[in-house]
């Protein structure tokens, strides 16, 4: 089988990762990494055996496909770059800064008969996957998503909505198949000028009710999906990368060492088996196996833009209800010591 000529652009903490697994896979011939900064493209390229290339045009001019882990503000310049240039690319989320750039992106790339991958990777997570086999004979009532993260270490260059809720909510449009029909959120301003902090409820009108809540202001690390179904109760952690359903069938049964002893079995708890890959290493093998093979990937760039669109969505409904954290000044003598002052945005 012929081998794919890979780039990375980008040498941060992303880019490193897609380096890392695309160095050690098959099929994958990894021609070298760009990067702004000269150090720091050079110590990645020397990292994973590969070469920096401080000219862009000279690498692309040597790949059939690239891996854009950059800023989001660059996205969009970068991919209609490789775009017009014939060359595969996957963008890490969010795909572009605006709707209007997504939708661009998205109509190139079907015009081109590119493939074009939106970098959605909890779609290749083995913990989701068990989840969407185990729900999809179930009658679901309501889905929380949970993404929470420290401050320190977090993306700033978005609010946390486009930085950790737009993965949610590209899990949400995949397991409901569509938008919701109504929206609500707030925002809470604590560590920057943006939002911090999130909850959103999406209403749909046959159900269920979607609940996701996103923080960049936890020290605790949560990727969790928890789903309310008529027959069972499941939690899955994206993390942990374990999926426990928790199932009710009360009966009465004999003690099995037949000294007469009875007891009340009110539920069991199923664990499933999810195997232990990378997701990160599926998403890359996937966008592979769709060059070598000509097949769509299963996160397109529609994919991310409709995962864009509900963000931005959500991101306007917070920003209406918005709270900011007034601190560090004075605060009033009314209030208890150590208690934190909010005052509401004026619709920003």
């Amino acid at each position: 089988m012929e081998q794919v000529r890979i780039g990375v652009i980008g040498a941060g903490r992303m880019g490193r990762n897609h380096s890392r697994v695309y160095s050690g896979m098959r099929f994958v011939d990894l021609i070298g990494i760009h990067d702004l900064h000269p150090e720091v493209g050079e110590e990645a390229a020397d990292l994973y055996q590969t070469e920096h290339y401080a000219d862009l045009d000279r690498l692309l001019g040597q790949l059939d496909a690239v891996s854009i882990a950059t800023p989001t503000p660059t996205h969009f310049d970068l991919a209609t770059l490789c775009i017009e240039r014939g060359i595969h690319l996957l963008i890490e989320k969010p795909i572009a800064s605006t709707l209007e750039q997504a939708e661009i992106l998205a109509d190139m790339a079907e015009s081109r008969s590119l493939i074009v991958q939106a970098g959605h990777i909890e779609r290749f997570n083995p913990a989701y996957r068990e989840l969407k086999n185990v729900v999809q004979d179930l009658k679901v009532l309501a889905i929380t998503l949970r993404r929470l993260s420290a401050y320190e270490g977090s993306n700033l260059d978005v609010d946390v909505v486009l930085d950790l809720m737009v993965h949610d909510a590209d899990l949400a449009l995949d397991l409901l198949g569509g938008p919701p029909d109504a929206i609500s959120a707030h925002g809470l301003s604590a560590l920057s000028e943006s939002i911090d902090h999130v909850v959103a409820q999406l209403r749909y009108e046959d159900g269920p009710l979607v609940s996701l809540t996103a923080s960049r202001v936890t020290e605790q690390k949560i990727r969790s999906i928890e789903v309310t179904t008529l027959e069972a109760y499941l939690e899955c952690d994206l993390l942990g990368k374990s999926l426990e359903v928790h199932r009710s069938t009360i009966g009465e049964y004999l003690d099995a060492n037949l000294r007469g002893v009875k007891y009340r079995q009110e539920s069991i708890v199923e664990r499933i088996h999810v195997p232990i890959f990378e997701p990160l290493f599926l998403e890359l093998r996937h966008f592979v196996d769709c060059i070598l093979s000509g097949s769509q990937p299963l996160v397109s760039a529609r994919d991310g833009l409709n995962a864009l669109r509900l963000a931005m969505d959500i991101q306007a409904a917070a920003a209406a209800q918005r709270l900011r954290l007034l601190s560090p000044t004075p605060r009033p003598k009314d209030l208890p010591a150590g208690q934190p002052k909010l005052a509401v945005a004026s619709g920003d």
